[in-house]
């Protein structure tokens, strides 16, 4: 990562971040929130913890910002334990999903306002609140209040002022959840953007996929407590490691599977009657689950045959706008969908009932696990 320069090098820049969670576990009387988590995230890295409500995420942030105390492991920072370190002197700091702005004050005070508590003398709070305000490119609102801004600048300045204070981690706890659909879509573009220049470690939390999907250098998908997998948005997406983790992250088709052969480097399914090949490093046989996302996916007239066809009938189709959804039933009674791109050409392919072949690209097949 480049240096950054003007009010990147002074507001962000922080040296280190590097977090390592170890065996990390809490336990609220019976119930355990977080179990027994091992991460380990990388300085300068924009890092999400995705799962659905109550799998933990938020948890193991509060633990990490020092709000909750851990029932065992450890968190470190650099090397250093913070498991002793009271919260307000954690190098950490947290934007929350409703903001917290103080309605009396405005911009400029609402960004240095943190900067009291740590002695910074009064031109050098307003110097260094004014470069952050023009990080998030909110110079020109300085003096308003809170209630006049929108809830996308609102939520700008709730960055600004936590990263005013230099940081070694910033943590984020969902801070885009109360925004609409559109503003959320455009903060993703900028969030991703403002951590690439200020070059801070983000720790990211959220239950959506396509924000952890769009802005995270590497995501931790996180189910009943602890982590089902770790890995870039990428490697997750196309290699769920985990039926949770296939269902969760996008649509997923997932198929009952013989895998008939297997050397490590590949090896034959067979999905009812027919055998597919898949490039899989899958090592044993019997009955397994195999998952194919809906884009993989070939939806060609009937009668096209060769390696990975499968005949079927069209179920049903949704217009989605820039994609069809096509549902096809196979002969085993299993159903596929498929996502068509919109390209305009005429629908009666697609039509109920239409006879078609579904081709499975072999490197589109992941084996997740064997059954019992």
């Amino acid at each position: 990562m480049t240096a950054a320069t003007g009010p990147a090098a002074t507001i962000g820049g922080h040296a280190g971040g590097e977090v390592e969670l170890i065996g990390l576990e809490k336990r609220f009387d019976d119930v355990v929130a977080v179990d027994r988590v091992d991460l380990e995230i990388a300085s300068g890295e924009f890092f999400s913890l995705l799962g659905p409500s109550g799998c933990g995420k938020t948890t193991t942030l509060r633990l990490i910002a020092g709000f909750e105390r851990p029932t065992g492991g450890d968190i470190r920072l650099d090397g250093a334990s913070l498991a002793a370190v009271p919260p307000d002197r954690r190098p950490v700091n947290t934007v929350f999903q409703n903001y917290a702005l103080f309605p009396h004050l405005n911009v400029l005070d609402n960004v240095a306002f943190g900067m009291r508590y740590q002695k910074v003398k009064r031109a050098e709070r307003e110097r260094r609140a004014k470069e952050a305000l023009e990080l998030v490119e909110l110079g020109d609102y300085a003096k308003r209040r809170p209630h006049q801004l929108s809830g996308g600048q609102q939520q700008r300045v709730a960055l600004a002022r936590a990263l005013v204070l230099r940081p070694a981690v910033l943590l984020l706890d969902e801070p885009l959840g109360a925004l609409d659909a559109k503003i959320r879509r455009a903060l993703r573009v900028e969030l991703k953007a403002l951590q690439e220049e200020v070059g801070t470690t983000f720790i990211f939390v959220t239950h959506d996929q396509e924000e952890a999907l769009s802005m995270s250098d590497r995501i931790a998908v996180m189910h009943e407590g602890r982590v089902d997998q770790v890995g870039t948005p990428r490697e997750i997406y196309e290699g769920p490691a985990t039926l949770f983790v296939a269902d969760f992250l996008g649509v997923a088709n997932v198929m009952d599977v013989e895998v008939v052969t297997s050397d490590g480097r590949g090896c034959r399914l067979r999905v009812g009657e027919r055998e597919l090949r898949a490039e899989c490093d899958f090592l044993g046989s019997g009955a397994a689950s195999a998952v194919v996302r809906p884009e993989r996916l070939r939806v060609l007239p009937h009668g096209e045959s060769g390696e990975n066809f499968i005949p079927g009938m069209i179920d049903r189709t949704i217009y989605v706008g820039s994609n069809l959804q096509v549902m096809v039933r196979l002969a085993n009674g299993g159903l596929l969908q498929a996502s068509v791109p919109n390209d305009g050409a005429d629908l009666e392919s697609h039509a109920q009932g239409a006879p078609v072949s579904v081709h499975v690209p072999p490197d589109a097949l992941r084996i997740l696990a064997p059954r019992g």
